[in-house]
């Protein structure tokens, strides 16, 4: 008797559930041993395979390293575009840098990859970075329902947000010494803005007298 045939999408799953399972275990690695301390060896141990297995799915470590972005850049995107319970823009602004750092606090190595150039020569593909440009465009409508678009002031509030979740994480360990700021750190900024908006330049009236020479 014949065997089947094996469908394309039956190996097309097999193939990506292979995937994720190296990437579950690269993950579990960083977070005990930091994201420069991976090694296709101690990954292969980790996984359960082999070496080569490793390469048939993820040909170099910056490929991994792909994957793990691509990944972590998801659950950032979905996370910072879930639905908030109030519709008034500057809670809504403010929940949305409480879920920030609450996220990027409860795994520092995540935070890291996403945040952070920590890993010499690794440029995440427009594939992997893609679910990150949704986050950031989701930031930008939350300043511009409260009046922010200057992109002067855009790059202040990255600065700002990221700062409190480098002073959380560095000095403050799960705890709440930055994180509780975080509302007099959105009220600060919009009094800022709302005083130091880049003034609108009027367009010189035109000139109704015909003929005139200057």
């Amino acid at each position: 008797m014949s065997k089947a045939p094996v469908s394309d999408e039956w190996r097309d799953a097999r193939r990506r559930s292979a995937r994720d399972a190296i990437v579950d275990a690269a993950w579990d690695l960083v977070r005990d041993e930091g994201l420069a301390a991976l090694s296709l060896r101690d990954l292969a141990k980790r996984a359960g395979i082999t070496t080569p297995t490793i390469y048939a799915y993820l040909d170099s470590k910056n490929a991994i390293y792909d994957a793990m972005f691509g990944r972590a850049a998801t659950e950032f995107a979905d996370r910072m575009t879930e639905p908030y319970d109030t519709e008034d823009p500057r809670a809504v602004l403010a929940g949305g840098v409480h879920r920030f750092v609450d996220f990027c606090a409860s795994d520092v190595a995540r935070y890291q990859l996403l945040f952070q150039r920590t890993i010499p020569g690794f440029e995440p593909t427009p594939e992997a970075f893609a679910p990150a440009v949704r986050a950031l465009e989701a930031v930008r409508e939350r300043l511009a329902l409260n009046g922010v678009t200057d992109q002067r002031h855009i790059d202040m509030w990255t600065a700002l947000t990221t700062g409190v979740v480098d002073q959380q994480i560095s000095n403050d360990p799960g705890g709440d010494r930055w994180a509780r700021l975080v509302d007099d750190l959105v009220t600060m900024f919009l009094t800022y803005c709302q005083s130091n908006r880049t003034p609108t330049k009027r367009a010189k009236p035109r000139s109704t007298t015909k003929g005139t020479r200057s």
